[in-house]
């Protein structure tokens, strides 16, 4: 099967060695997202709900440059440093995915790439239409 490396300007610039997603055949692979826009600022410091917001924007621009967009996603990891916050993110993804939530996993971590950073997640998505 094909392997397709997939970045887009539409998030926050990546270092060369990072993909924002891979696909292969239907599947795709999507990276850790972070609460940053398109220039790399940090989007909600301190207000989980404003960050998971912009990671799930983040998820769905690279999901929509691989051709693909929210209700692919089959599988949701979420890395947070406070899981006593994560009533706030869990909102926040049932409102971005509605009717058709994936498959989800929240883990605790002791801190993320930045200090500012509460939220990062990860998805496989399959196009299946």
């Amino acid at each position: 099967m094909k392997r397709e490396t997939i970045n887009t300007t539409a998030c926050a610039p990546t270092p060369p060695f990072y993909s924002q997603a891979v696909k292969v055949g239907p599947m795709i692979f999507v990276s850790g997202q972070l609460a940053r826009d398109a220039e790399g600022n940090v989007i909600g410091k301190g207000d989980m709900a404003a960050q998971t917001r912009q990671v799930i924007r983040n998820i769905r621009a690279v999901l929509n440059a691989a051709g693909a967009d929210l209700r692919h996603v089959v599988k949701l990891t979420a890395f947070m440093t406070d899981m006593s916050r994560a009533g706030e993110a869990w909102k926040v993804r049932e409102e971005m995915f509605g009717e058709r939530p994936p498959a989800s996993t929240g883990v605790e971590v002791s801190r993320l790439t930045r200090p500012d950073f509460m939220i990062e997640m990860e998805v496989i998505a399959v196009i299946d239409d």
